[in-house]
This record gives C-alpha cells, structure tokens and sequence, in this order.
C-alpha cells in the first residue's frame, strides 16, 4: 500500500524539478528555452527567458523577486487543477504543448523553404530538393560502394550515440551528479 507522505514527498519531487527544468535546460544548451523559461541568447540558468516578460514593471532590469514570480506563474499555469502540485499528467501536458508548438513552427519554416509550386504542401520532388539527403547518403556509406549496409548504418548510429553522451559528459545510461530517477537511490 502507498503511503501519503510517499505521494507528498513524490509530488514535492516533481515540483522541485518542474520548478528547475528551465535552468536544467539551459545547461544543457538548449537555447529554445523551455517550459519553464531561461533569458534568450544567455548562456546558464536564465538562458531562453523571455526578458520583457519577466521585467514585470518594465524598467529595463529583472530582479529576484520577479524571477521569482514569473517562475511561480509558469507553474501556477502548468498546474491546471490548481491544486498548487505538478502532476505527472500536467507535466507531461506541459511538455507534449511545448513540443507540438517547436514542431509546428518547424514544419511552417520547411514548407517556407522548400514550398517552390506556392500550395502550402510538400511533394516528393520538392522534398528530395532537400541537400541534407545526399549528404546524409554519401556520410552513411562509409566504403563508398554506393549503398548503405546495415552495418554501415549501425555504425553510424553507434558514432551519433558517442557524440551524444560526449555532450552529456558520459556515455549513453550515465549521468552526471549520481544515480537519478525513482530509483535512483534506493
């Protein structure tokens, strides 16, 4: 049987980290900003803040106190039952919202780009004008052979996983800071 103070102390735990994902974000380098807001084109905690909404009385500077009171009205708006907690359900609402709208803008900018007929759509002719597939082909067929074999493309998902656990300062499954996670300290 669960416990209450279990699902209190769970649901602080989440809190605590919706309440920090912003700067988690920016640490990693995410420059879109997230959910939960950084300060745009700024490396660190504040980086994708939106400064003029958190400059709430507009003089040109941000202080704690409105850093503080942007970050509780980013989450007073996460929290859509008001019951002053962030569930796994209002976090991940938060996040499917934020993902759908980055998605949206970019399949706006594709068909911006790549739209020569002026429909609004994307045919197959306008969409292998793209010069990333044959980059992309040229990359993956390592032996030059002119195809792609499964282990050439195994390898280079090998090498994408590499470079990706390099920019998280570990490779894949390992984390900076310890073990994290439900059970990460058990």
């Amino acid at each position: 049987m669960i416990d209450k103070n279990q699902i209190v102390g769970a649901s602080l735990v989440v809190l605590a980290i919706a309440l920090t994902a912003g700067a988690a974000m920016a640490d990693r380098g995410d420059r879109m900003g997230g959910p939960m807001g950084g300060m745009g084109g700024m490396a660190g905690p504040m980086a994708g803040m939106d400064f003029a909404a958190v400059d709430a009385d507009g003089d040109g500077k941000v202080t704690q106190a409105e850093i503080d009171a942007y970050r509780a009205a980013r989450t007073a708006a996460i929290d859509t039952d008001g019951d002053g907690l962030l569930s796994a359900e209002e976090l991940a609402a938060m996040y499917i919202r934020t993902a759908t709208e980055r998605a949206n803008a970019q399949a706006a900018q594709m068909i911006e780009r790549l739209d020569t007929d002026g429909d609004g759509k994307l045919s197959a002719a306008e969409m292998a004008t793209r010069p990333m597939p044959t980059r992309m082909f040229d990359r993956l067929d390592t032996d030059k052979d002119g195809a792609i074999s499964e282990a050439e493309l195994a390898a280079a998902k090998d090498r994408m996983t590499e470079r990706r656990g390099d920019k998280r300062g570990g490779k894949r499954g390992e984390h900076r800071g310890g073990n994290h996670g439900p059970r990460g300290n058990n």
